[in-house]
């Protein structure tokens, strides 16, 4: 059974609409909570279509992942039982337990780079309201790595164009988790 194809599909379709930053904003804050299709697949082609609004559109994307995060936390905080079957059977269950793991041993920091990696942003922040995660902490954790994250797309794909776009496609893996690893290491440089 083909899930996530058709739906990668479906969201470079939404780029082209008329309406596309509606879906844009509503993608990405639907991506923080529960969606399993990130942003950045709508950001890039609609970076690549309108290059003068690159930076207005990684804006839209950050605020709206943001706000989508907050949702999340909020579940975490108030409805982690009810969506416990749901976290099982999507699969996320291991990863909320390891999210939550992070948390204990880096808090903020583990936030900061779920934001900006390939690591499902939406499990820490359900996570993060489940263990009471600092708010504030947690709202510019988020700020800092999904901005970084949107702008560093949105940016690449203005100042490289279509080749960039496909290039980006086929590193994304690697290059959020190098990033992760960079952050890492400078989690154990400032504690040192």
């Amino acid at each position: 059974m083909r899930l996530f194809g058709p739906l990668y599909d479906r969201v470079l379709r939404w780029a082209g609409h008329p309406h596309a930053r509606w879906y844009l904003g509503t993608l990405s804050f639907a991506e923080s909570s529960f969606f399993p299709i990130p942003p950045d697949v709508m950001l890039a082609p609609m970076t690549l279509a309108r290059p003068v609004d690159a930076w207005r559109l990684a804006l839209l994307t950050t605020v709206t992942s943001v706000a989508g995060g907050m949702f999340g936390y909020l579940i975490g905080y108030f409805a982690l039982e009810l969506i416990e079957p749901w976290l099982v059977s999507a699969g996320y269950w291991e990863g909320y337990l390891q999210a939550r793991d992070w948390f204990e041993t880096w808090g903020f920091w583990a936030i900061l780079a779920a934001g900006f990696s390939p690591i499902p942003y939406k499990v820490f922040t359900v996570a993060g309201g489940a263990l009471s995660m600092f708010l504030p902490a947690f709202v510019l954790a988020s700020l800092v790595g999904r901005g970084g994250r949107f702008f560093l797309v949105a940016g690449l794909i203005r100042w490289g164009g279509a080749p960039m776009q496909a290039q980006l496609r086929r590193h994304v893996e690697f290059l959020g988790w190098l990033l992760v690893g960079l952050l890492l290491i400078a989690w154990f440089l400032v504690q040192a």
